[in-house]
């Protein structure tokens, strides 16, 4: 089965990942010109903006732990769902700067020290941003191992991402806190991995 969809994925070219993840776009401004989005429309904007780019966060973490516990190798698509992540990180902070600040910059800062839940999201999107800058071929040459530690950063952002959507429903709903648990889940099975290779290197170096 996995060599089949690897099959198929090989012959998917890499733009129709972004055709897709222009979908939930598209339907957010369809609903928006046709009065779908109920009585808070500026919040639900922005909800579904900031869920969106949780999403392809998810997708984006679970493409080694696929590739691993599967076979089903989506590697070559992980660059354009971190990137994709990324686009609807900014559209989300662009509307809440917008629509819910006005531009006022000075009433956004008393904002995010008032609410901390900003302070979680900002810190995410500064972590997302300094992937997205460095999603590229001359960052990998250039960092070198160095690029792979930075990169370490999605996990952390993830997290920070989930609990700002919590804390600022300020209610218990089922589906952050799913979206939570399998971050959480993603991020024991990074760990797990991690560990045997760790006692390895401190063994080696005890044996020096």
């Amino acid at each position: 089965m996995a060599q089949v969809l690897n099959r198929w994925f090989r012959r998917l070219p890499v733009w129709a990942v972004w055709l897709l993840g222009a979908i939930p776009l598209v339907l957010l401004v369809w609903d928006t010109f046709h009065g779908n989005l109920g009585v808070e429309p500026v919040r639900d904007i922005e909800h579904r903006l900031g869920r969106t780019a949780l999403y392809f966060l998810i997708g984006t973490l679970a493409v080694t732990p696929l590739l691993r516990l599967t076979r089903i190798n989506l590697v070559r698509f992980r660059q354009a769902l971190g990137l994709i992540c990324f686009s609807y990180a900014v559209l989300h902070l662009s509307a809440w700067i917008a629509f819910d600040m006005a531009f006022l910059w000075a009433q956004m800062l008393k904002d995010v020290v008032k609410r901390p839940y900003l302070i979680f999201g900002m810190l995410a999107f500064l972590m997302l941003t300094a992937l997205a800058v460095t999603s590229n071929r001359w960052s990998i040459r250039r960092m070198g191992a160095g690029w792979r530690r930075l990169h370490r950063l999605i996990y952390p952002a993830a997290v920070l991402v989930s609990v700002h959507w919590l804390w600022a429903l300020k209610l218990w709903e089922s589906k952050p806190l799913t979206m939570l648990g399998l971050i959480l889940v993603l991020l024991a099975l990074r760990l797990l991995r991690f560990l045997p290779r760790a006692g390895r290197n401190a063994a080696r170096r005890a044996g020096a």
